[in-house]
């Protein structure tokens, strides 16, 4: 491995919480996550910045396309890696977020904690240490945003949490870790896949935008998605399996998506949004013949931070069609 210099930045979170009579908060900084570990190797050279120490069920877009600013500035100062920790609550999403408009070859690898510095077990200097290593990696070049955790390395576009508690919280059910950390070295199992990242939006028509979320559920009425159309300038619907709801639901979601861009996706957290296997009202030929969006594999929650960046780029219908297909399909 060639001299690397990977910059560190923080959030907060879990890995760099400390315990107290009130709960665990956020109270160390860059320098004292990486003071004392050993493992980085004679050829990495990190520099720690700290952004923010804050739960990530705080963050906004905002504050992530902050850290995508100051990655950019030190990608141009010389930085040949990214690595940001931060807490896992919305590590999916916010992965996602900066993988949909990083525009680097360079990586950018997303870790965290389960367990705090203070507990038995603690998780998160093992997976600091391996998103040092993964973006110190040459062959991580060209694969967007990355999440290390558990010495498995997983593509933003797929990875999800899957438990509430467990260090093995984080998985890729539809295709599997891309990689693997092996004895200090990134190792990668599958090419890299060309990134394109959505432009066209500004931080002012972010704010600006709103986009709903609503997940299909037994015996739906859709009185939930009342006057939807004054509230929202986008809608994810997560259906049911392949992407169905109720057929009563079907007109309603049809009138939504003749007047704003709406996705369907699946509520079930892997497999795709089917084409035209069912046929009955409220199935996902019945919808996406209204004028619905197939998410293909993109995760509802993923699906909303897309079409949030979208829809604030001002693209249309066609350009979001093509750009929900190449992030739930092609990637």
């Amino acid at each position: 491995m060639t001299d690397a210099r990977v910059v560190l930045f923080t959030l907060g979170g879990t890995i760099s919480m400390s315990g107290g009579a009130g709960g665990a908060v956020a109270r160390l900084g860059g320098q004292e996550l990486v003071s004392g570990l050993n493992g980085f190797g004679d050829d990495v050279q990190v520099q720690v910045r700290d952004l923010r120490r804050v739960p990530s069920a705080d963050l906004t877009f905002d504050d992530v396309l902050d850290v995508v600013a100051a990655a950019d500035e030190a990608v141009t100062a010389g930085a040949t890696g990214i690595v940001l920790t931060q807490g896992t609550d919305t590590l999916e999403e916010s992965s996602f977020l900066i993988d949909a408009v990083w525009s680097h070859e360079l990586p950018l690898v997303v870790t965290g904690a389960m367990r705090n510095p203070t507990l038995p077990g603690a998780d998160g200097s093992a997976n600091l240490l391996a998103a040092v290593r993964v973006a110190a990696s040459p062959a991580a070049r060209g694969r967007g945003a990355l999440v290390a955790f558990n010495d498995e390395i997983h593509a933003a576009v797929r990875v999800r949490k899957t438990h509430s508690t467990s260090t093995a919280t984080f998985a890729s059910p539809d295709t599997g870790p891309v990689g693997h950390v092996v004895e200090g070295e990134a190792r990668f199992l599958v090419p890299a896949t060309a990134s394109r990242p959505v432009i066209g939006w500004s931080r002012e028509s972010l704010r600006a935008t709103r986009i709903g979320l609503h997940t299909a559920v037994f015996d739906d009425d859709g009185s939930a998605l009342a006057g939807a159309e004054d509230r929202y300038d986008g809608l994810v619907v997560a259906g049911f399996g392949v992407g169905h709801v109720p057929g009563a639901m079907a007109p309603l979601l049809g009138d939504l998506a003749a007047q704003m861009p709406v996705v369907l996706s699946s509520r079930t957290g892997a497999g795709p949004v089917l084409a035209h296997t069912y046929g009955a009202p409220g199935s996902e030929r019945d919808l996406l013949s209204r004028g619905l969006v197939s998410g293909g594999f993109l995760h509802p929650y993923k699906a909303r931070v897309l079409l949030h960046l979208l829809v604030a780029a001002k693209k249309s219908r066609a350009e979001i069609t093509t750009a929900v297909a190449q992030f739930g399909d092609e990637h």
